[in-house]
């Protein structure tokens, strides 16, 4: 499957904007939330290729989110990758157990972030 279409998921929307201009100027459409909740309900009316998931959110976090959107009939096709600032192997293989496809640490490293979304596709 082509990934196409991007959700980006974060409550910081200097990071949503910066992970917004780096796929946009690589040919991605972008949709861009900024919570857990936004982020299940959007993802089965929106169906995006992928999302990239924050952790550290108010409300529901990316784990949480994460786990909901990839148990979910409608939603479990869509991979995950979280995008996160905890970089500690535990909460990698945390986020990977909720369902996420890859994990990737802030700052972002540009190039490993799409040669993992490339992978995907």
């Amino acid at each position: 499957m082509a990934i196409k279409k991007i959700m980006v998921v974060d409550d910081s929307p200097t990071e949503r904007a910066y992970l917004e201009s780096l796929l946009k100027k690589r040919g991605y459409d972008v949709l861009a939330v900024e919570s857990g909740e936004l982020a299940i309900e959007r993802s089965k009316s929106d169906l995006p290729d992928l999302i990239l998931m924050d952790v550290v959110m108010p409300g529901l976090n990316g784990f949480q989110a994460t786990r909901a959107i990839t148990r979910e009939d409608k939603t479990k096709h869509i991979p995950v990758i979280i995008c996160t600032t905890k970089d500690q192997e535990t909460d990698k293989i945390w986020g990977l157990r909720q369902g996420a496809k890859n994990y990737v640490t802030k700052p972002i490293n540009e190039a490993e972030l799409l040669e993992k979304i490339k992978a995907l596709g």
